[in-house]
């Protein structure tokens, strides 16, 4: 049976830098990683790929506070722009990697699931919103949007005032059987996109979307989880994980241990905002049952799959 990967693809996956943030460069970055996620195809794995959608959320935040003004236009919820952007950036992938498929001749084929991902209503996240969200706002339209919508806000470095909701951890991935069900048919699947749609659940099983963001590697390392995957890639900005990150120190990793990870955390080697969720993410799938993950950039999975750059993670 050919293996089960399971890559998050990060933000440079999708937007390359502030001057190509539009549809159609978002489009040509996905085409390029969708050329290293084929050769991982080629390598006879059967693969589930999760991606960002921070800067995409953004903007449709951005639309439609602007439509609202000029037009009276009903707000986008944040659950909404969740699912909005899956299916937005889920076309893109299955389409590039349609082509990229048709020009290696390789008889697959991409499908995207809208994911919904149950989260814990009683989080403590939920007490202490702390996730940004959305454009900067005046003092004055701030208190505005408070006193109307109830929203949680921070100041954000005297660059202005910013909505912050919660960042719950997920339980449970609401579409596994149907992603799985896929996977075991072969398909490449586009799942838990933005880590999922937030939702809760009632004593009676119903579900509801909530207002808050869960973090993708996370999320992908549980659906890796769920999947009982072989092999859980976090495909980010750097080829490698480094110690001493930016120092004259600075030294990459090309394996370590669980073990050697936590050490690592406790000598506050990682950044909250960037590198500490993956590590984290990672453990969490070696100690629940995965046997190897990789932490490398897009252009060089195929390098990594095959040992000879990223930072390779093992139990132990």
């Amino acid at each position: 049976m050919p293996k089960v990967a399971v890559i998050a693809i990060g933000g440079n996956s999708l937007i390359k830098d502030e001057e190509h943030k539009s549809v159609a460069d978002q489009y040509d970055a996905i085409v390029e990683t969708a050329r290293h996620i084929a050769g991982l195809v080629e390598q006879d794995y059967n693969v589930v790929i999760t991606h960002g959608n921070g800067p995409q959320v953004g903007f449709i935040l951005l639309r439609s506070e602007i439509a609202e003004k000029a037009a009276g236009l009903h707000p986008v919820p944040l659950d909404s722009c969740g699912a909005d952007t899956q299916g937005a950036v889920g076309y893109q992938i299955q389409q590039a990697l349609h082509n990229e498929f048709l020009r290696r001749g390789i008889a697959k084929q991409a499908v995207t699931v809208v994911t919904q991902v149950l989260v814990d209503r009683n989080d403590p996240a939920f007490a202490h919103p702390q996730k940004p969200v959305g454009s900067f706002y005046s003092k004055h339209d701030i208190d505005e949007k408070v006193a109307r919508e109830g929203w949680n806000v921070v100041e954000d470095a005297g660059r202005g005032w910013r909505r912050v909701v919660a960042s719950p951890m997920p339980i449970e991935v609401v579409e596994l059987d149907a992603i799985k069900a896929l996977v075991g048919l072969g398909f490449i699947v586009v799942a838990a996109g933005g880590g999922g749609i937030p939702v809760v659940k009632d004593a009676h099983g119903n579900l509801a979307g909530v207002p808050a963001v869960i973090d993708k590697d996370h999320a992908t390392s549980l659906l890796a989880t769920s999947l009982h995957a072989d092999l859980f890639i976090i495909s980010t900005a750097v080829e490698r994980v480094y110690i001493n990150y930016n120092k004259p120190s600075q030294q990459g990793i090309d394996r370590m241990s669980v073990r050697e990870a936590k050490e690592y955390i406790e000598q506050g080697q990682f950044a909250k905002g960037s590198m500490l969720p993956k590590i984290e993410a990672v453990i969490a799938f070696l100690e629940h049952g995965g046997t190897e993950a990789l932490i490398t950039n897009p252009e060089s999975l195929e390098r990594a799959i095959a040992g000879q750059t990223g930072t390779r993670v093992v139990r132990g």
